[in-house]
Formats: structure tokens, C-alpha cells, sequence
């Protein structure tokens, strides 16, 4: 490792060697595959240059490992200092489990807030940065109800409809991530600091571009197969016909995901990305419902994935019982025990809990997709 010389030397990131990783640059499956072949980012590290090569590592790569970048190492060293300050690598059990699934998935994501975020089940919300008032107004109450629903709000940060899905989330106390184009510790666009800041304390900001990455033009596509393969589906909310947010759906399509895409007026310019995605297969979306029926079996996919993360076992139910519950964490049992046979409100949840609505909502959700509990009318019962 380098030695790193910075005028107040914070505490070491749990991996420093996954990090020197994170770093090399080039192409990413050859990173994936050194850090397959040898396990862990110190075992990586430990092959030399004759491992690394025969890992696919290119020259670019072999002296990048061996000879890290100081100043790169320091910035991103003192940015992992931070306790909310996260390296999540390919081999980490918190790398989440939908984007190791699809194609080109990074090497590693620096996330800032809430790791537990990229494991909730999310949809993406995107569109114009020049939407009218009405696309807006849209982005708004969409990412309002779904949010009141229990999901995770996903979006770019960029301006438009994004910011409006953000904020609209952040309002209604709701989960958000922003998955950025830049380094973590860079906003862009720059009026939109305080928003990332107030999204990494809801939810996270995640980027595969290490700390002190400005932005460029080809980062952004890149990191919207991050945005479309996290999510559940992508809701497409006003887009030209050539635009970022036809890129993501494409993407999304690419990786398995639902897509989703709300009509407009034929004289609106803005609205012809979305009825070109309409005729290509796209469901056409006017009410929150059509998203919930489109997602349904990825989510329950999701909810597996995060059993098997938290080491639960999901064993199948006999029929005429009951299954045995053995929640992943201490907050799924003091749901569970608040929980009985008669319909319970949201409400009397939350002063028998002490959890947020929408924590509840997310919780309630994927124990409903498990077949553990069964709502009707705002009302939630054992099954």
C-alpha cells in the first residue's frame, strides 16, 4: 500500500485492499473474476502481477494494483472514515442481490447512508429534466403512494422528474436512493448538494466512481444499468424520444426488469419517449396498482434473496398450517408479536411497535409476498 500523507489521518476502510481494487479501473469482469478466483480482496491483492494476469488483468490494471494512485487512495481512504461511509465489494454478503444478477454489475459501490436501503424492494422513477408541470405533478404522486406502499423510491438525483420522485419521497418520510453519476462526496448538479445530503440521511447515494470522480458524459448511462438493475421495474414519467431516461428502460429490459410508462398528450414532445416504449411493450401505467401487479413476482424473488442474506430459513408450509415465523432481525419480531388473527390498523402498529410507517410498509410487504400475512382494506392479519 501506499503511504498516505494527509495533515489528520482517519481510521483505516475495513478493506483496504478492496479498495486498492476499487480503484484499478478497466474493465470490471476481470476484477469480478480475480476476486472470484482468490476469495477475498487481500487473497486478490496477494497473487501478483501472474495472478492478476491470468485473471484477464490488463497492463493498466496490473500497475494500477501494484502501484496505487496516492492521492486517489487518500481521498477515498478519508471519505470511508466517515461511519456513514460505506465500500461494499462483489464478495460482500451486503452486495445486493439483484444487481450481482445482471450484466456488468461493479466491482464495488460507495454508498453513503444506509447500506440496508439497496436490499428493500425499490422502483426507479425517471424522466425528463425539462418535464412540464403536469409530468411533474405525476412523478410527485406516484413516488408519494408507492412510498405510502412500502417501497423504496430509486432515481438519478438528476433534475426533473428525479429530483421531484426525491423529494416527493422524502416528504411522505418515505426510503430513497440516488444513484449517481459522479463520486459520492460530488453533487451533480451542483444545486442539488442539499438534496443528496438529505437522501443519504433517508435512505443512500451509491456510486461506482470512487470519491473526487467530476462528472463526464459516459458515466451516466453507465451508472443508469445500476439505477435499472436495483430497481423492481422503471416508471418512465415524460422522455423524449432519444433521452436518459429510454436508456434506463432499455437497461431495465436488459436486466430482466418490468418497465413502466405513463402516456401523455400527443401534442406533448416530451411524451413521445414513453408511447414509443408503449408500442415496444412498455405497460402503459395511470394508477399506482398496474406497478404493484407488474412487480409482484420480482419482489417475492427479492424477499428470498434477503431471507438467505439474513440466514433465515423460508420452509414450505403445510397445507392447513400456520407457518413458523422466524423473523430476520429484532424489529421483524416486534412486528410479528404486535401482529394477531384480528385486522390490525397501521396505526395501532406503530404505537404497538415504535416503528415508522414506513418502515411497517416495507416489512409488511415482503412478509406479505412470503404468504406470512395478508392485508384488506389497511388492515393487516397473521395468516
Amino acid at each position: 500500500m501506499p503511504r498516505t500523507i494527509i495533515t489528520a489521518p482517519p481510521a483505516p476502510p475495513c478493506c483496504p485492499d478492496l479498495l486498492t481494487l476499487a480503484l484499478a479501473g478497466g474493465p470490471l469482469s476481470a476484477l469480478r473474476r480475480l476476486l472470484d478466483q482468490h476469495g477475498t480482496g487481500s487473497a486478490a491483492m496477494a497473487a501478483g502481477k501472474e495472478g492478476w494476469q491470468a485473471a484477464g488483468c490488463t497492463p493498466a490494471q496490473c500497475q494500477a494494483l501494484a502501484k496505487p494512485a496516492a492521492d486517489d487512495w487518500a481521498r477515498a481512504n478519508a471519505w470511508l472514515a466517515d461511519d456513514a461511509h460505506h465500500l461494499i465489494g462483489w464478495g460482500d454478503p451486503d452486495y445486493p442481490s439483484l444487481l450481482r444478477d445482471s450484466p456488468n454489475p461493479p466491482l464495488a459501490l460507495f454508498l453513503a447512508g444506509n447500506p440496508t436501503s439497496l436490499w428493500q424492494p425499490a422502483i426507479a422513477i425517471v424522466g425528463s429534466r425539462m418535464p412540464s408541470a403536469g409530468g411533474r405533478d405525476i412523478a410527485r404522486d406516484f413516488a408519494s403512494a408507492l412510498a405510502g406502499h412500502g417501497l423504496t423510491i430509486a432515481s438519478g438525483l438528476a433534475a426533473g422528474i428525479d429530483a421531484a420522485a426525491h423529494r416527493a419521497a422524502l416528504a411522505c418520510n418515505g426510503s430513497t436512493y440516488a444513484v449517481i453519476g459522479t463520486g459520492p462526496d460530488l453533487a451533480y448538479p451542483r444545486h442539488h448538494r442539499q438534496l443528496q445530503a438529505q437522501i443519504a440521511a433517508a435512505g443512500a447515494v451509491i456510486s461506482e466512481y470512487p470519491p473526487g470522480t467530476p462528472p463526464r458524459s459516459g458515466q451516466f448511462p453507465a451508472r443508469n444499468r445500476l439505477l435499472a438493475a436495483l430497481a423492481l421495474g422503471t416508471v418512465v414519467i415524460e422522455a423524449a424520444e432519444r433521452s436518459g431516461a429510454l436508456i434506463t428502460a432499455r437497461l431495465a429490459s436488459e436486466a430482466g426488469r418490468e418497465i413502466f410508462a405513463v402516456p401523455g398528450s400527443i401534442h406533448n414532445p416530451m411524451a413521445r419517449g414513453c408511447h414509443r416504449l408503449i408500442r415496444e411493450g412498455a405497460t402503459l401505467v395511470t394508477h399506482i396498482d398496474d406497478i404493484l401487479e407488474g412487480v409482484a413476482n420480482l419482489a417475492g424473488e427479492l424477499a428470498c434473496a434477503l431471507q438467505t442474506r439474513l440466514q433465515t430459513p423460508i420452509s414450505p408450509v403445510p397445507s392447513g398450517q400456520h407457518p413458523a415465523v422466524t423473523p430476520p432481525d429484532p424489529d421483524y419480531q416486534r412486528l410479528w408479536d404486535a401482529l394477531g388473527y384480528d385486522p390490525t390498523g397501521m396505526d395501532l402498529l406503530i404505537e404497538r411497535t415504535g416503528l415508522t410507517a414506513a418502515s411497517l410498509s416495507s416489512m409488511l410487504l415482503l412478509m406479505e409476498l412470503e404468504g406470512r400475512v395478508s392485508s384488506a382494506h389497511g388492515r393487516y392479519t397473521r395468516t
